[in-house]
């Protein structure tokens, strides 16, 4: 069994292809892509990809709010792959912030350069702070 770590490269890909689609106006089964990307099920792969794409709009405007000066469309699309993952994370999965901050971060270092990881870092920073204070 993959541990999330695995997990989230394989979302982080999986909605990289999905955000090409869209891009490109090209039609895709959200089941097809997932599994042509994941072996086995995973309800965790599926909650977080089913979760980004259904909250973009949300989650789009939320990272708008925290790019200072930046648009989520200006990012690479592996780098709004990740900041989306991470942002929908934050907010709607049970998994403790600071795992859900260094994930994305760890992805970003792997995957972005060096300014767009500090910038992920700040914007997930900022909503973590956020959450905080309506807590």
């Amino acid at each position: 069994m993959e541990n999330r770590t695995e997990l989230r490269k394989k979302i982080m890909t999986i909605l990289y292809q999905i955000s090409i689609y869209d891009k490109n106006g090209i039609d895709y089964n959200l089941e097809d892509v997932i599994e042509e990307s994941v072996d086995v099920s995973s309800e965790y792969v599926k909650d977080m990809v089913y979760g980004v794409v259904t909250y973009k709009k949300e989650i789009d405007a939320i990272a708008n709010k925290y790019l200072d000066g930046w648009t989520i469309d200006r990012l690479g699309n592996t780098d709004i792959a990740i900041l989306r993952m991470g942002i929908y994370e934050l907010l709607y999965m049970d998994t403790p912030n600071i795992v859900s901050i260094n994930e994305a971060v760890e992805l970003a270092k792997d995957y972005s350069d060096d300014s767009v990881r500090k910038m992920i870092n700040g914007v997930l920073d900022k909503v973590y702070h956020d959450k905080q204070e309506s807590e």
